[in-house]
């Protein structure tokens, strides 16, 4: 049986749940939205009094298909609307102090304890997320595979691989010279090897799939080539933003969602001619969604906020209820989050990559019900 693997896809800075996933005829969407509303005629309808932003026809092809889910309301107790912290929050899934480890970080170590899978996650991003980031657990950061290795620039030259050999020699020359050098060295031979494994993955790629030229699709196609080579990657990390659309709003996050569908659709479209969709999961969040009313020509930091799954193994429809706009029900004018993001970890982690929650979560949390 084929090793189930997530792509990761977060959308930095608030992406707007309103304006994303619409409730048009709800009056308290209207009366609150003069100015940045998406009006009834450009909805893309999906049912039950909501549509799809125009702009995501994509994703409502795969919704049509039935692989995707949307999950709405997820948060988390006393919102934070700080970008960092929030974000940390999703990061670390320690909501009342500072993690320290990151859950997908985690979720590396119980895979691979003795840490000798320097590929099991791939991160396509020159920030390395706090989620993937957990002690002795191997990351590969990529910005772009088609040039990716070190020293890449001085190609197959006599002189790169006499570097190589050098830094080789250096890194395993300080093994066993104490904890903190044994670490850093491990780290640079990590690197080493990762280099040398992803730096085959183009060679051996071949789709008919053809991605856009934006930073985003790069990143999913750069997944797409990870996964089909069957490298033992188990988690693709991609991010995307910034959604912080206080001003401009309906045009940024437009502009952005037609990115990311693009991207996601094309990757999915790839995995299935692949034969690889059944084993790939999309999980896609947001650290927080915008503030009920616009501001007049966007919308500022709020909380309770949409996230998808998609793919072949996903159970589509909505999930989770969309949160109440009536003024009573609001959190300081923001709409109340109805289900912690944690249980969609619990789901992911034990039912998908067959792991334990719960030094993540340390906590119970009950499934959503997602997955086939």
């Amino acid at each position: 049986m084929a090793e189930k693997k997530i792509v990761v896809v977060q959308l930095s800075g608030g992406n707007d749940y309103l304006n994303c996933i619409i409730p048009y005829n709800d009056p308290q969407y209207v009366d609150n939205r003069p100015n940045v509303r998406i009006t009834e005629d450009r909805v893309i309808d999906i049912g039950d009094g909501l549509g799809m932003n125009p702009v995501m026809a994509p994703i409502k092809e795969l919704w049509d298909q039935g692989n995707v889910a949307i999950i709405h309301g997820v948060g988390y107790p006393v919102p934070n609307r700080s970008h960092f912290r929030s974000m940390d929050i999703w990061h670390t899934a320690e909501p009342t102090k500072v993690g320290n480890e990151g859950w997908l970080g985690n979720a590396i170590n119980q895979m691979y304890p003795k840490h000798d899978n320097v590929v099991a996650a791939v991160n396509f991003s020159s920030a390395l997320p706090r989620a993937l980031v957990a002690h002795g657990a191997p990351v590969a950061s990529v910005t772009d595979l088609d040039t990716y290795g070190l020293m890449s620039h001085m190609g197959e030259s006599q002189q790169r691989n006499d570097a190589l050999q050098a830094f080789k020699d250096m890194y395993a020359q300080a093994i066993g010279s104490g904890p903190v050098m044994d670490y850093l060295s491990q780290t640079g031979l990590d690197a080493l090897r990762g280099a040398e494994i992803l730096g085959t993955v183009t060679e051996n790629y071949s789709s008919n799939v053809e991605y856009a030229s934006n930073g985003f699709a790069k990143a999913m196609k750069g997944a797409a080539q990870v996964l089909q080579a069957d490298i033992g990657t188990r988690i693709c990390y991609t991010q995307h933003g910034s959604y912080d659309a206080h001003t401009n709003g309906i045009a940024l996050q437009e502009g952005l969602l037609t990115d990311a569908c693009g991207g996601i659709y094309d990757f999915y479209q790839d995995m299935k001619q692949a034969n690889k969709g059944d084993d790939v999961l999309m999980f896609v969040f947001t650290e927080f969604g915008r503030r009920v009313r616009d501001n007049g020509n966007g919308t500022d930091h709020g909380s309770g906020g949409v996230a998808f799954m998609i793919g072949d193994a996903v159970e589509g429809g909505h999930y989770s209820e969309y949160p109440s706009l009536n003024p009573e029900d609001l959190i300081e004018g923001d709409l109340a989050f109805n289900l912690d993001f944690r249980s969609l970890y619990t789901e992911i982690l034990e039912d998908w990559l067959e792991i334990e929650a719960k030094p993540v979560t340390k906590g119970t949390y009950e499934k959503v019900g997602f997955l086939k």
